[in-house]
Order: C-alpha cells, then sequence, then structure tokens
C-alpha cells in the first residue's frame, strides 16, 4: 500500500502508539479512515466528472461534425438554387453536347407540297368456268 512494506507500516504505528497513547489511538484511527475514505470518495468524483467531460467533449465534436455538414448542404442547396449559376451549368452542358450544332443540323421544312396521284387499278377479268366439263371429267 502506497510503496510501503509491512516493516515500515509497523514503525509507522509504533510512532503512532508512542506519540499519541493508547487512549487516543483508536479515535486517531478512525479519523485517519474518514479521510483515506473521503479522500477516495473525491477522487471518484473528480474521476467521473472528467469521464462526463471527456464523453461532453465527444459529444460536442460530433455536434461540430453535424453542423458542419449542415452548413455544407445549405451552401450546396444555395448554389443549386442560384439562377444564375444554375444558366452557366446549362450553358456549359449546352456547350458540352454541342446542342448548337444540333439545332442547326434539324431538318427543315419541306419547301414545296407535293402532289400525290393514284394510278387507276386495272381491271381484273373474271373468266367463268363451266362446272359441268369439270364433273364430267371426273
Amino acid at each position: 500500500m502506497f510503496g510501503m512494506g509491512i516493516g515500515e507500516i509497523f514503525l509507522i504505528a509504533i510512532i503512532a502508539v508512542l506519540f499519541l497513547g493508547p487512549e487516543k489511538l483508536p479515535s486517531t484511527m478512525v479519523d485517519i479512515a474518514k479521510f483515506f475514505r473521503s479522500v477516495k470518495g473525491t477522487v471518484n468524483s473528480a474521476r467521473a466528472t472528467l469521464e462526463e467531460e471527456m464523453n461532453f467533449s465527444e459529444m460536442k465534436q460530433e455536434a461540430l461534425n453535424y453542423k458542419k455538414e449542415l452548413t455544407d448542404a445549405s451552401s450546396e442547396l444555395e448554389r443549386m438554387t442560384n439562377v444564375t449559376e444554375i444558366g452557366s451549368e446549362v450553358q456549359s452542358i449546352k456547350n458540352d453536347l454541342n446542342f448548337n450544332t444540333i439545332a442547326a443540323q434539324a431538318p427543315s421544312a419541306p419547301k414545296e407540297a407535293e402532289v400525290i396521284t393514284f394510278a387507276p387499278k386495272a381491271k381484273e377479268v373474271i373468266i367463268p368456268i363451266e362446272t359441268k366439263s369439270l364433273e364430267e371429267n371426273a
């Protein structure tokens, strides 16, 4: 305990008995135990507070990360809703796709109306077949 061996503890106990006397030694031991208990409680409280602060700093870092994500998203939304920037992006897309040359190559309307005429159908000639002669051959 505290880097002391058993011999050192006995030496301290003997000195305490000599200086305090047998009458005050038990009450002094109780006071020392209370002191160590309060020190231990204070150390545990400080440790809990420190862990809570560490957890708080982690939560604060997460909140800052979320804030950064939100500001990035809002700036992206701002950029997307900016009309002049959208116009320039559309223009760059038109240029990339050669929109002007495609529009120039569009088919034009015919210059003259075409006249459609229908040729008369040839009349079919139906030759009647005599059924008697076929029946006689059979």
